[in-house]
């Protein structure tokens, strides 16, 4: 498939068929991850989509949910190595990324590379740390390199940045600045298994046997593949627009029709959420086997993209009008192409 003809006219069948042969793996992965994982359809397909997307995910639940567990899980499936920070309020940055250590034998510096330098980081309750631990991400997380003294390092790929926040417990917590929420590509509100779900939960948990293990059924070379195919996935004009638009009418959304929102909003999505929501529409289209984006593509990942990103205002809160809410009825103004 041709790069520059792919983003400019309709796919081929051919390229369809391409499209849905190289996509098989990401059933065998969601089936691996099932052994472990019951339910949570929706955590698990925006995982895989984060790392399809080249995309870092903060996942929001209370505990006992299974983030970390899908987190762990994914990792031992892609054959990727895997590190868990639990952030506290006494953490360091060198924690995270590493420091230089002095050797009186040797009378120089070595450098000791922290837990950042892996495939999968799962930074688990990352607002129980302060503002300089949080930033010690934001290298890594833009850059995929971090500074460490006078050196630079380039990370393994793939890198991804998963990150986990308890929404009820917040004495002693840091919420997570502007521009740390902005380097997060989705946010997911992880919620409850319903009751049949919470079953077989039950009955397959409720034992003392060891936990089932999965295999290792992707390599990394199968991930950098599947990202080209995505970057060739056809997003056409009118679609462009369209996801152009949502973005916009969170900024000025009396604009765009929804001007009942107008003092609702804070800031709106910046443009890197532009960059993000096509992207993970993308993702969705290969995940589905298809070679190009829908428009119902681009509203189901729309809420996930912008959540973090649209910040509502006082009278906002004072009403119970949240993030999603003002999206959603972002979603219902703009018109389909």
């Amino acid at each position: 498939m041709n790069t520059s003809e792919s983003t400019s006219k309709p796919p081929a069948p051919e390229e369809q068929e391409i499209i849905k042969s190289e996509s098989a793996w990401v059933s065998l992965l969601k089936q691996e991850i099932g052994r472990v994982i019951v339910g949570q359809k929706y955590l698990v397909d925006r995982l895989i989509m984060g790392l399809l997307a080249n995309g870092h995910v903060l996942l929001e639940g209370v505990p006992g949910l299974a983030k970390t567990l899908a987190v762990k899980t994914l990792a031992d499936c892609i054959k990727g190595e895997f590190k868990r920070i639990q952030f506290t309020p006494d953490l360091l940055p060198a924690d995270v990324i590493g420091t230089l250590i002095y050797s009186p034998n040797q009378g120089e510096f070595t450098t000791k590379k922290g837990p950042i330098f892996t495939n999968l980081l799962l930074a688990d309750e990352i607002n129980r740390a302060p503002a300089k631990v949080q930033s010690a991400l934001l290298e890594g997380m833009q850059e995929r390199q971090v500074t460490i003294g006078d050196h630079t390092y380039s990370l393994p790929q793939p890198f991804l940045v998963l990150a986990t926040e308890n929404p009820i417990d917040q004495e002693g917590t840091y919420p997570l600045p502007e521009a740390q929420m902005d380097r997060f590509m989705l946010k997911l509100l992880v919620d409850y298994p319903d009751r049949d779900d919470e079953l077989k939960i039950l009955n397959a948990n409720a034992t003392s046997a060891v936990p089932e293990q999965v295999n290792a059924v992707v390599d990394a070379e199968t991930i950098f593949h599947s990202r080209k195919l995505i970057d060739q996935i056809y997003l056409d004009e009118k679609l462009k627009g369209y996801l152009v638009d949502l973005v916009l009418a969170t900024r000025k959304p009396n604009e765009h029709g929804a001007s009942e929102l107008e003092s609702f909003i804070r800031f709106g999505a910046s443009p890197r959420a532009t960059i993000s929501l096509a992207m993970a529409s993308k993702a969705m289209a290969f995940m589905q086997g298809r070679s190009f984006v829908t428009p119902q593509d681009i509203k189901d990942i729309a809420p996930d993209v912008l959540r973090h990103r649209v910040i509502v205002t006082y009278e906002a809160e004072a009403e119970n009008v949240d993030s999603d809410q003002v999206i959603q009825k972002i979603l219902e103004t703009i018109p389909v192409p």
